[in-house]
């Protein structure tokens, strides 16, 4: 390990348009569940698997089953930034760090200060109308709904702005988040078991020769990359100094 981190080092050091990719793994070290973990929401008792429960289909023709999911597992207001995000913004705040590319829904990026921010899919800060289209910001909206939100305005049904299955990616986060990645001098991966597409086919736009892979687990990518770190990201990135 001590090995890995120093190359991690060094290549950080010589470089100045880093890309960070990151999942579930970035937030679980804030308490957030991912999915596919043994305490991950997969493995969870539910009437219906929590992947039919966030699709589109289950949001339309069960909305009150959808937000009871929704308000109990998908929305964590306590949860604080960890070692992981801090360390980004600080890259970022340096002038090394070009973009975080997410596929994360939590904000916590943006909380520990990060600005160039690609929510692949979606953000739970973010809400709107389905009828009017007015837009909420934040988690209260929701939260302080005893059962479907509806718009103050109209009335409509409030929808979430996170991508649900069957939902397509907005194409302006995606091309904003190929471009910076065919763009990277360095490219850092962590926290994801790179299985969900479209998003995890993005590193197939890296162009570059530093190809980093932290992960708990190993990933079908790791035989690509240049360094591959096993262990917590936070804990990973925590060890980079910012100079």
């Amino acid at each position: 390990m001590d090995q890995a981190i120093e190359t991690l080092q060094k290549w950080v050091d010589e470089s100045r348009r880093i890309v960070f990719f990151g999942g579930a793994g970035v937030s679980t070290e804030s308490g957030i569940p991912d999915f596919r973990s043994q305490d991950g929401l997969y493995n969870q008792k539910y009437p219906d698997p929590p992947e039919t429960i966030v699709s589109h289909t289950y949001f339309v023709r069960r909305t009150e089953e959808f937000y009871r999911f929704y308000k109990d597992k998908m929305l964590s207001p306590w949860a604080k930034p960890n070692a992981a995000h801090k360390k980004l913004a600080e890259l970022e705040r340096a002038g090394k760090l070009t973009a975080v590319v997410t596929q994360n829904i939590d904000g916590l990026h943006q909380d520990a200060g990060s600005r160039a921010v690609y929510e692949l899919h979606g953000s739970v800060r973010r809400n709107f109308c389905t009828r009017c289209h007015a837009r909420y910001d934040g988690m209260d909206i929701i939260l302080d709904s005893p059962g479907v939100p509806k718009c103050p305005k109209c009335g409509g049904l409030i929808k979430p702005d996170v991508v649900l299955y069957e939902e397509g990616l907005d194409s302006d986060v995606l091309y904003g988040a190929v471009e910076k990645i065919r763009d990277a001098d360095l490219l850092i991966v962590g926290g994801t078991s790179l299985v969900v597409y479209p998003a995890a086919g993005l590193i197939n736009y890296y162009q570059g020769r530093r190809l980093v892979l932290i992960n708990l687990q190993p990933t079908g990518m790791d035989s690509r990359a240049n360094l591959v770190i096993k262990g917590k990201i936070g804990e990973v990135l925590g060890q980079i100094q910012v100079r």
